[in-house]
């Protein structure tokens, strides 16, 4: 009996001291598109992150707080010491970006599992310039 319970003390202590970390490269969970046009970025960014602990991180769930962002996820464990990607897709509306995107994982050093991700920026229309316009322009620079 005496070996049974100590069999579990030495399972129950070993599952504590064995976990997931996650740690994200962007300050603050957050990347920043800056003023952006939809004729020149893809919306595409990625959220580098290493899982510090000593066992296999899973990321379970990527969710965004609307349609207009999509995020996928790594589909295998990211193993201790190792590094990858979230990958978060923008449609590039025109207008202010603002969006939070929540990553499901088994880290236990964010509450719940659950971390935040952010993005901002603007994105804007880029103006075209009429060919005669331009012409008009040029003319009235050289007189």
């Amino acid at each position: 009996m005496k070996k049974i319970i100590f069999f579990a003390v030495v399972m129950v202590s070993t599952v504590g001291f064995c976990q997931a970390k996650i740690e994200f490269k962007d300050k603050e969970n957050t990347i920043d598109y800056g003023t952006v046009s939809k004729e020149s970025d893809s919306g595409e960014r990625k959220f580098e992150f290493t899982n510090t602990g000593d066992q296999p991180l899973v990321i379970t769930n990527v969710k965004s707080t609307c349609g207009c962002t999509v995020g996928s996820k790594p589909s295998a464990p990211i193993m201790p010491g190792k590094s990858d990607f979230i990958t978060v897709k923008y449609n590039m509306n025109p207008g202010p970006i603002r969006k939070t995107i929540t990553i499901e994982t088994n880290a236990v050093n964010v509450e719940g599992g659950m971390v935040a991700l952010k993005i901002k920026g603007e994105v804007v229309v880029k103006q075209e310039v009429n060919p005669l316009e331009k012409k008009k322009n040029l003319l009235m620079e050289k007189s």
